[in-house]
């Protein structure tokens, strides 16, 4: 009788206290979901709709499947496997990424960065005319682009270049597009879509390299630039840092999210100090170059 009477406590006391972590957690939920609902009500109204635009989700889930894929599930597919063959695949990928460029960087010049900005407190556009509305095309294209980017880790996975898939790079291509859809969500323009056009303008020029390099050694004799990549990247996050800095010293500036300022500051800052440290040991010590090259991460064609 002692004995049952215990268990029958215990039982009680375990189903009291599932009964009281399952109301926190539903309580727990419901508050962030109230807030989650709050939160969504500044979202641009004109994105209602967009691919990809109705919660974080589908773009985090994107994400986290990619972050598996290049570090752990493919990896382990190809271990037993011989190094993919995609020379033509990646010419074709890298000049694709060239026209897209060249397309999003006119885009960006002519919804607003070559026909009004001023290059210092430009605020976000939230009516519907025509260039505001070009605006937020070019703004989600942009965001779009990333994924596509996200073909280049894969690329090392598939050929086992896997010594290239390095913490660096997979930050780099897992935060662009998790940041932008906040970014496109709440504000596609103003001043915080300078970065986004420098990086059009930079990658062009970056994958018309890697698109020549992957054509095969024959031509290779037309690289004959490939020295200034590093400074065209540095001299990228120098004007980043720079122009988005000006916020914090410009009297009463109107932009709608400062706090979209200060990622993009602590970002661009974050690779000026990593490519400074490259200028250094490259060509101050004269150190042999580190394998960087595309966003910090080198690509081995």
């Amino acid at each position: 009788m002692i004995l049952q009477s215990t268990l029958t406590s215990v039982v009680k006391a375990a189903s009291l206290n599932f009964y009281q972590v399952k109301m926190a957690f539903s309580n727990l939920t419901s508050k962030a979901v109230l807030l989650y609902d709050e939160w969504i009500k500044d979202a641009d109204p004109r994105l209602e709709g967009w691919p990809l635009m109705s919660s974080p989700f589908p773009t985090t889930f994107i994400i986290g499947t990619y972050i598996y894929f290049v570090t752990s599930l493919g990896p382990r597919l190809m271990e037993n496997k011989k190094p993919f063959e995609l020379r033509q695949i990646m010419a074709f990928y890298n000049f694709s990424v060239v026209a897209l460029s060249i397309y999003m960087t006119y885009e960006f010049l002519m919804s607003g960065w070559a026909t009004g900005y001023s290059f210092r407190c430009d605020i976000v556009d939230y009516s519907r005319s025509p260039t505001a509305l070009r605006m937020v095309r070019t703004c989600w294209l942009y965001y779009f682009s990333k994924f596509i980017e996200l073909l280049d880790t894969i690329f090392f996975v598939l050929r086992k270049k896997n010594n290239q898939v390095t913490f660096l790079h997979v930050f780099h291509h897992s935060i662009m597009p998790w940041t932008w859809w906040f970014g496109v969500k709440f504000a596609p323009g103003g001043l915080g879509t300078f970065h986004a056009l420098l990086n059009c303008i930079v990658h062009v020029v970056m994958y018309t390299y890697y698109g020549i390099c992957s054509l095969g050694p024959a031509y290779h004799k037309y690289l004959w630039w490939k020295k200034y990549m590093t400074t065209i990247q540095l001299v990228q996050f120098i004007m980043i840092t720079c122009h988005i800095g000006q916020i914090y010293i410009m009297d009463d500036c109107p932009y709608q999210y400062p706090i979209f300022m200060f990622i993009i500051w602590l970002y661009g800052s974050m690779f000026l100090v990593l490519f400074l440290h490259f200028w250094y040991h490259a060509y101050t010590k004269g150190q042999r170059l580190p394998k960087i090259a595309r966003n910090g991460i080198n690509k081995d064609q």
